[in-house]
């Protein structure tokens, strides 16, 4: 049987911390802007057609 171990994503060969971080900055851009998007969209819907 294989032995399982602790896995040590921190020491692991081949992460890319800084691009993790860049990435997930990116995606809570992305969310906050899309949502603003949005209540806007539906803010103007609700002004111009009702």
């Amino acid at each position: 049987m294989a032995e399982h171990k602790e896995a040590a994503y921190t020491t692991a060969d081949g992460n890319d911390y800084a691009a993790h971080e860049q990435t997930y900055e990116g995606f809570i851009m992305l969310v906050k802007y899309g949502t603003a998007a949005v209540v806007i969209i539906v803010a103007l819907m609700g002004f111009f057609l009702t």
